[in-house]
């Protein structure tokens, strides 16, 4: 019998677990740390299971407790959307709503989304937030926005992932003046490596030592898109930017893109726009309007507008 199981002690346990220890998951949980003990031990005595080791100075997962952890954060994902929900139903126009958006996402189009969301909905103030790579993941984990539209589609608990679209691709380019722009031939990776590659930061500490399409080991690195574009139209070096950002310097000649075998066969790559939105808060009437526009905008994205 699993009558007397609560939810309280697998939030507990699953708070323990992410924070790495009993007293740092008191802290989190803002309780003195023998309450936390007490809890564990009431449910593994529930569960008549060990979930943790504690014979070493830091408590680890058993085997037991590895499988069981993973039923315990689908359980409580399902009754935070279950809470939500109810709130939702009940839950009038909003004052304001925070968007999110990864600079890949052609401006334009949202901002065609954003216009008819203020004839809908005049009185609600909207702020956007262009953050790039894992950000705007980050920002809806922080609940720092409402809504995310993003091209990382990482799997977090609490967090819902919904399809939108392909976004145009991520290409290779460089200033017309720039020695990339001479060759017609694909550029090997040894020879990209000669020349200063523009990148853009990850601000969140989402991907903290990683680097996503870094081919050469000189790099400037820039906070975002604007200031990237900027510099490769100077020919300070070159960079992949999202096509729909350098369509115009592409047919004036301005840039030029880089071909080279380590970019693939087509030197781009290939980006999908996805929507993002916390479980555990409802989506006000405004929230939901916007998802719907956002998925109508969205699905032709892979037509030049």
């Amino acid at each position: 019998m699993l009558d007397s199981l609560t939810l309280d002690q697998m939030r507990t346990f699953v708070a323990v677990v992410e924070s790495g220890s009993f007293r740092a998951g008191a802290v989190k949980l803002s309780r003195v740390q023998s309450a936390v003990s007490h809890a564990i031990a009431n449910l593994e005595a529930e569960l008549q299971v060990k979930l943790f080791d504690r014979s070493n100075r830091k408590p680890e997962l058993t085997e037991q407790g590895c499988v069981l952890l993973a039923d315990a954060r689908a359980i409580l994902v399902k009754v935070d959307a279950m809470r939500a929900r109810a709130r939702g139903l009940g839950k009038g126009l909003e004052l304001s709503l925070s968007v999110a958006v990864d600079p890949l996402v052609p401006l334009p189009r949202l901002a065609t989304v954003l216009e008819a969301l203020r004839q809908r909905y005049p009185s609600v103030g909207v702020s956007v937030k262009t953050l790039p790579l894992a950000s705007a993941l980050h920002a809806l984990i922080q609940n720092e926005c409402t809504l995310a539209v993003t091209s990382d589609a990482s799997r977090v608990d609490a967090i819902e992932c919904e399809y939108l679209a392909p976004l145009p691709p991520f290409v290779a380019v460089c200033g017309a003046c720039h020695p990339l722009a001479s060759q017609s031939a694909k550029w090997s990776a040894e020879q990209l490596a000669d020349y200063i590659q523009i990148v853009v930061t990850d601000p969140s500490p989402m991907t903290a030592g990683r680097d996503f399409g870094v081919l050469s080991p000189g790099t400037w690195r820039v906070s975002d898109l604007a200031t990237k574009l900027a510099l490769i139209r100077a020919c300070t070096g070159w960079g992949n930017m999202p096509l729909w950002m350098v369509e115009d310097d592409l047919k004036s000649g301005r840039l030029v893109r880089v071909s080279a075998a380590a970019l693939g066969s087509t030197s781009e790559t290939a980006l999908t726009a996805y929507l993002l939105w916390r479980i555990d808060t409802p989506l006000g009437s405004a929230a939901r309007h916007l998802r719907e526009l956002l998925l109508a905008a969205f699905a032709n994205i892979a037509r030049p507008d």
